[in-house]
């Protein structure tokens, strides 16, 4: 199959990205890994679940209503189940490669003239004795099953870390019926009121958390930390302690707190593979981009929490510019700012209180003193703190890589997703991208069978496009033979459901 935009993410940016391109008579397709449309921000329940009031779990329901509503009445195609590996090509030539099947060991390929980049964001967790323990989850991952699931870990619950995610979080938890014993954020009230007015835009969103916590009792732990995790087979408790202000732990406030659930998390990191892979350039974490969301690299666009992570409403804004500047530039011809003003100035509000929230919430400096030397690090390879120190002491490793090498650290199914940073906290190394090849591991069979497409990127995959009319590629189309025409486009007398107005979500 080939396409003029090819976006790679169905959450907001993806989502809103798409339904501004094809608003302008561009063909568009949408590639995502999961079930379904919407993101992490979004996810959805199975429809077998039968989830009778599900914007109880969603914050911003009604825009995710209109986005929905806009994709059915859209001439998009979405492709679900792909789990995009890596993008080749050049300018007016990409290739999409992605993989299908409960086992992601069927191949499949989309060709695009242009590709825009909507990948989000992966989880930030910070390691901490016992943290390996059945119980023990992300902040994200329990945020997932709740609302992809309907389901909650444990019966009671602590939500540790730091950042705002913790508070849908702990919020959820409790709507679902866990009692939430506390809610321990290492961030001060005195760190927040700094940025008190690049911030002042969040205060009614934070005000509402804050009432439903108080509504369900939940105890909230300012300038606190997780010390360790206990239980033998699974997760009892944790201990707590208050941190002074310069991040250090204070002497005698630890304090035990029984449950059977940690939900923990730092905040989040952008997810920049394949724009890495593609040559885009990066500025630290995340990939840079110009006024209209376009990277280095031509013919590439890249909108969401990849360009930095600020939230959903952030992510939509970069998403609509993102999508017109794309459309314009495919029927060559210049585009005009002034069409997309409010969400440009949506969008430079929130970016400067992104960066508050990334300077309030910053995780505590000295948390790598707290892990101990038997404490597993990298999970993948079960590689320890105290290897990851003999490494960068005693053999005189001084950088990641080099970690790596010596410990196996990173090499595991993740990558080093999960432990790269924490990783060079521990070695005192400063911590930079992991540049990778491949976005998620690949079956050799299929690597040897793309061999021939590395020559020519118009060349499908081996085993076909994903246009075919097998019966599991048209599963990753939700059922839909390939050649159904598109659903309804609306006419140009319309508003269409992308319209980006000024204060809106």
């Amino acid at each position: 199959m080939r396409t003029e935009l090819v976006v790679v993410g169905a959450g907001p940016a993806g989502l809103a990205a798409a339904l501004a391109a094809d608003a302008r008579g561009v063909r568009v397709t949408v590639v995502d890994a999961a079930d379904g449309p919407g993101g992490q921000f979004y996810r959805q329940s199975a429809a077998e679940l039968n989830a009778r009031r599900p914007q109880a779990l969603h914050h911003q329901w009604r825009t995710w209503e209109r986005l929905r509503d806009g994709l059915a009445a859209s001439g998009v195609r979405l492709l679900t189940g792909h789990h995009v590996w890596t993008v080749t090509g050049e300018p007016g030539s990409f290739t999409v490669h992605a993989l299908l099947g409960p086992g992601q060991d069927e191949p499949a390929t989309v060709h695009a003239d242009a590709v825009l980049l909507a990948t989000g964001s992966h989880e930030h967790v910070l390691p901490f004795p016992g943290w390996t323990l059945p119980g023990v989850v992300t902040a994200g991952g329990a945020q997932a099953m709740l609302k992809g699931g309907l389901v909650v870990p444990g019966r009671v619950a602590v939500v540790a870390g730091t950042g705002p995610l913790l508070l849908p979080v702990a919020t959820g938890f409790a709507a679902a019926g866990t009692r939430v014993s506390a809610l321990v954020e290492s961030a001060g009230p005195r760190q927040v009121a700094r940025h008190a007015r690049a911030l002042a835009g969040k205060l009614p969103e934070g005000a509402g958390y804050a009432a439903r916590l108080l509504r369900h009792r939940v105890h909230l732990l300012a300038r606190h930390t997780v010390v360790r995790a206990h239980g033998d087979d699974r997760l009892t408790g944790v201990t707590v302690a208050a941190l002074d202000t310069d991040g250090h732990i204070r002497r005698g406030t630890g304090r035990y707190l029984p449950c059977d659930t940690l939900a923990v998390g730092h905040g989040l990191l952008p997810q920049t593979d394949l724009a890495d892979g593609l040559g885009c350039h990066l500025d630290g974490p995340t990939v840079t981009v110009d006024a209209e969301q376009r990277t280095s690299a031509p013919g590439v666009w890249a909108a969401g929490e990849a360009t930095g992570v600020g939230g959903a409403a952030l992510a939509l804004a970069e998403g609509h510019i993102a999508g017109r500047s794309a459309a314009a530039r495919l029927r060559g011809t210049e585009p005009d700012p002034a069409g997309w003003a409010p969400a440009a100035r949506t969008r430079e509000a929130l970016r400067t209180a992104a960066a508050a929230l990334d300077a309030a919430f910053a995780p505590p400096a000295h948390w790598a003193a707290q892990v101990t030397d038997d404490t597993v690090v990298c999970r993948c390879e079960e590689v320890t703190a105290g290897a990851v120190r003999e490494a960068a002491d005693g053999l005189g490793a001084g950088d990641v890589r080099t970690v790596k090498l010596l410990t196996r650290a990173g090499m595991g199914w993740c990558q080093g997703r999960m432990c790269a940073t924490a990783v060079a906290g521990l070695a005192g190394c400063h911590s930079v991208p992991p540049r990778r090849t491949l976005a998620r591991p690949v079956p050799l069979g299929i690597l040897a069978g793309t061999a021939p497409d590395r020559a020519g990127p118009d060349r499908a995959v081996s085993g076909g496009p994903v246009s075919g009319q097998s019966p599991s590629e048209q599963a990753s189309t939700g059922g839909l033979p390939s050649d159904r025409p598109p659903r309804g486009r609306l006419s140009r007398d319309q508003n269409p459901p992308e319209a980006f107005e000024e204060g809106s979500p």
